[in-house]
């Protein structure tokens, strides 16, 4: 029952929508109604409001990593096994793709998943974030950053923690944010993706 509710409260934690709270605290448009609709931080950026962006982007991560947090510190007083810390982080990553708030409907989880493996491990979180930069730094684009970022999170994981349960839920993300990309990898594919700092096709 300990198990199920940390699972749960994670899933809550993650359903938080600071895409939309900071909106609302700097009164802009919802980040729904613009650009490609999603409920993260690259959106709102894309409202020209860079402080709301980074705070949106702080607080996915942050939702990420306390998750994890929690999970470690509690639940290992409690014995329970590192399983929970694993679901933990699995849980508040499924609350920011799918929040119970916001009808379900949530972002892509690239944020939210950077602060769950930071809290699995800063080793797999920041050369997650290196393989982020370099490609992004020589494609200008985010989806294929983020995509590459996913593909190597869980070989990471293992060779950073050693760790089957902690592998097998960065291994869920990774199949999940991928999965959550493919308009922007049908639109790579296309040439007609979007790059920073330029223009769509």
């Amino acid at each position: 029952m300990t198990d199920l509710l940390f699972v749960l409260a994670a899933y809550l934690l993650g359903s938080v929508p600071f895409a939309l709270i900071t909106s609302r605290l700097f009164k802009l448009a919802d980040p729904r109604s613009y650009g490609s609709g999603n409920p993260g931080a690259t959106n709102v950026l894309r409202s020209g409001n860079k402080l709301a962006a980074a705070l949106t982007l702080f607080g996915d991560a942050f939702k990420g990593w306390l998750a994890v947090w929690l999970a470690m510190h509690f639940g290992a007083a409690a014995g329970t096994s590192p399983w929970l810390v694993a679901a933990a982080g699995l849980g508040v990553f499924l609350g920011h793709l799918y929040p119970i708030f916001i009808g379900f409907k949530g972002g892509k989880g690239v944020a939210t998943a950077l602060g769950v493996l930071l809290g699995f491990s800063p080793l797999t979180a920041f050369g997650c974030a290196a393989c982020w930069l370099a490609t992004m730094w020589l494609s200008r684009y985010s989806s294929a950053a983020a995509i590459a970022a996913a593909v190597v999170a869980p070989p990471l994981t293992v060779w950073s923690t050693g760790s089957r349960s902690l592998a097998a839920a960065a291994l869920a993300m990774a199949i999940l944010l991928v999965w959550r990309h493919r308009a922007n990898i049908s639109r790579l594919l296309r040439g007609e993706e979007s790059r920073i700092g330029g223009k769509r096709g």
